[in-house]
């Protein structure tokens, strides 16, 4: 018996209605990127593993999807290391390229390569999909898109306010409700200093960034773990849980990171950041988070993320400022910040609100009726001149019975049908049935045209 077909866990198939509801996510990043000014590029699938590997941390690094080298992949593999199981080790030996984690290292790589051709500051989207070989649950996926924008070439923190500004574009679009969450890399590195464990950056960021998902207690016994000693996991939680308004927030964490010129500094951006997008106004709600993150070790300045606030779903949208990124691709001194758009959370978070607008899940506009081959031919004709007008339009390929072709236009919500008979011929017209209502009109093609538009 044949083997049932089926796909790689953490990964979806998409019907057309489907594809329509995601397009029409794709379509509305895409329209305000462009409003904002940036410009499109792709990069590979696959990138080689030099390029990705040590950009994500360590827990990173284990979620990178590793491609076998072609052909006899073991024959210049270490036997020694096939024999003891050490695949650690062993995955450099056999496998040389691996399919991109995100869009921002690709993108890093690309501007080293092609820096000669580009102009300063450069502004990029990219949307494209990434894969991660992670377990997959609710709202977390092993192949998904992302949708990123990124400005490289400027320091000017104009740009993490013109990103917050874009942010709130899109989910205003798009109807949903969000809070953007904001943090400082140097923030967290100041706290590092203040409780004595400056070397222990990467271990607290990785960890504290797990708070709204394993609660402060398992994230302190992580923190144990990683070495921290308990006098600085006390320290620590005061600083965690620092409250009150974002302005008192700040002023709080100014007076706790007084002592430290890279915490100070840090606080400083975060002000200027938040100032900026207050005075221009925001329609979603903005929150400062010193427990915020990310876990990513390329980030040196402004931490965002985004929740939507009406749906239980990790961030659907996150980024920051990477100033030492393209640095280890030996291109030093060029800063860069960007954002990403978690476009299969975002479609999740719309099916589950219900936010589509009824345009976003129609193609056809009009679908014309087959009643032999005569018919069809002049059908032919009207279709070319609607669809040189912009309209969506097709015909049922078979001269079946009315009722399966009205069940056909029904059950792919088709608002109207175009009935082309013996009649209609004679004079040169159609009858265009409203889907919806019922009604019928007996118009010309260009008075079809007309109304549609």
């Amino acid at each position: 018996m044949a083997q049932k077909p089926s796909i790689p866990k953490g990964t979806r198939d998409f019907s057309p209605a489907e594809m329509a509801k995601r397009n029409y996510i794709f379509d509305t990043i895409r329209e305000v990127f462009k409003l904002y000014g940036f410009r499109q590029i792709e990069t590979p699938a696959m990138e080689n593993l030099s390029t990705l590997m040590g950009k994500y941390g360590e827990e990173g690094d284990k979620l990178l999807f590793k491609i076998l080298n072609s052909g006899d992949f073991l024959s210049k593999a270490d036997r020694a290391l096939v024999d003891a199981g050490d695949y650690v080790h062993l995955t450099s030996q056999i496998c040389e390229k691996g399919l991109r984690y995100d869009l921002t290292v690709p993108f890093a790589r690309y501007v080293v390569q092609h820096r000669n051709e580009l102009q300063f500051p450069f502004k990029r989207f990219q949307i494209q999909p990434v894969w991660r070989a992670d377990r997959p649950q609710k709202g977390r996926y092993r192949e998904f898109y992302q949708c990123d924008a990124d400005v490289v070439g400027s320091d000017s923190l104009v740009n993490e306010i013109e990103l917050l500004q874009l942010i709130d574009e899109v989910f205003s679009r798009l109807g949903i409700n969000i809070t953007i969450k904001l943090n400082n890399r140097k923030v967290l590195a100041g706290i590092a200093e203040l409780i004595g464990a400056p070397e222990k950056i990467v271990d607290i960021t990785v960890a504290i960034d797990k708070i709204d998902k394993i609660g402060i207690d398992n994230v302190n016994a992580e923190l144990r773990e990683r070495g921290l000693s308990d006098e600085a996991i006390a320290t620590l939680q005061p600083i965690l849980q620092i409250d009150g308004t974002v302005a008192e927030r700040i002023d709080k964490l100014a007076s706790v990171l007084a002592s430290s010129e890279t915490g100070m500094l840090g606080v400083a951006e975060l002000r200027e950041v938040i100032s900026g997008v207050e005075a221009i106004g925001l329609r979603a709600t903005l929150d400062l988070d010193v427990s915020l993150a990310r876990g990513l070790n390329y980030y040196t300045g402004t931490i965002i993320e985004v929740k939507a606030q009406d749906v239980e779903i990790g961030s659907i949208t996150g980024g920051g400022r990477y100033d030492n990124l393209t640095g280890v691709f030996g291109l030093p001194g060029v800063s860069g910040v960007g954002i990403s758009f978690g476009a299969d959370r975002i479609y999740d978070v719309l099916n589950a609100l219900d936010l589509y607008p009824d345009n976003a899940r129609q193609s056809t506009q009009v679908m014309f009726t087959n009643f032999g081959a005569s018919e069809a031919a002049a059908s032919m004709k009207y279709l070319f001149e609607m669809r040189r007008a912009g309209i969506a339009a097709e015909i049922y390929p078979d001269a079946s019975k009315m009722k399966k072709q009205m069940a056909y236009a029904d059950a792919l919500s088709i608002p109207y049908v175009a009935i082309v008979g013996e009649t209609e011929m004679a004079q040169g017209k159609m009858m265009l049935k409203n889907m919806t209502t019922g009604e019928q009109s007996l118009l010309s093609v260009d008075e079809v045209i007309d109304m549609l538009k």
